[in-house]
């Protein structure tokens, strides 16, 4: 066969490897070590480069296939072993922790308060250093005397400092529906949690804007302008809002509104219909 097809067939069986190899490392009840799936990875490089050294069509397939399936198990693995070094310490999950660090998303804000990803730079406990995982997801939730006010204003791209509460991430197992665990690993988060901004609690810091995350920023600032536009329609500069930059801060309130509309309409014609 020919040194062409001979390669084409060999990248062909490497893909067929890698895909092999990679669900093979899914199906994993417990991770190795990063050094076997270094040496896994490693292993499955110099096989492809010693495709050049064969001259027949089928070992060159089988060492393809083989070399592929090494490098989709060892960078998969490693991917994980080095996701799962920056899980939350079990020993830190519930307890009041300073966390420095910036605002890393567009803030979804209802009316219980403001839901952001934040990117941890430093974290405390007791004047001490702690571990946080690099990224987090969390909750600014407003006290029941500050029901229906404006919020923290959080913008993406600012610098903070306050004290959190943290949990290593959890979701619903059911059958066919939205996995948010997964959901959670995809996007880099390893700890969800709430800002702690009571009374007793130590007040939360603006440290100043950052340049980090200025897409997210222009984003914010556009749906903050097409909402004071609109203002006169909430639900028009949600929607507005979700089209144009994927605010659906909005959509998700109304979709709550609808929901709980409905099943109060429900209720009240169950009770027709028992009392007549």
């Amino acid at each position: 066969m020919p040194p062409g097809l001979i390669v084409r067939h060999s990248g062909f069986g490497a893909l067929l490897g890698w895909v092999l190899g990679v669900a093979l490392q899914l199906q994993q009840p417990a991770l190795w070590s990063l050094e076997v799936y270094g040496a896994l990875l490693l292993a499955g490089v110099l096989g492809l480069g010693a495709l050049r050294l064969t001259r027949r069509a089928a070992p060159a397939l089988l060492l393809a296939w083989v070399a592929g399936a090494l490098i989709g198990v060892g960078a998969t693995g490693a991917r994980a072993v080095h996701f799962a070094a920056d899980a939350l310490d079990p020993a830190l999950q519930g307890i009041d922790i300073e966390a420095t660090g910036r605002i890393a998303s567009l803030p979804q804000r209802s009316a219980q308060g403001e839901r952001f990803e934040f990117v941890v730079e430093s974290a405390a406990r007791g004047g001490q250093a702690v571990a946080l995982p690099p990224r987090l997801q969390l909750g600014w939730y407003l006290r029941p005397d500050e029901a229906g006010g404006a919020g923290p204003g959080l913008r993406a791209g600012d610098r903070w400092r306050f004290t959190v509460r943290l949990r290593s991430p959890h979701g619903n197992a059911n059958p066919h529906g939205f996995d948010r665990e997964r959901w959670l690993w995809e996007q880099g988060i390893q700890a969800t949690g709430y800002v702690r901004s009571g009374p007793r609690d130590p007040a939360p810091q603006r440290l100043g804007a950052t340049p980090w995350h200025p897409l997210d920023r222009l984003r914010q600032g556009v749906a903050e302008r097409i909402e004071a536009r609109v203002h006169e329609d909430p639900r028009s500069a949600g929607v507005l809002a979700a089209l144009v930059v994927g605010d659906q801060s909005a959509i998700v309130a109304l979709g709550k509104r609808l929901v709980r509309q409905k099943s109060e309409g429900f209720q009240r014609f169950d009770i027709s219909l028992s009392s007549s």
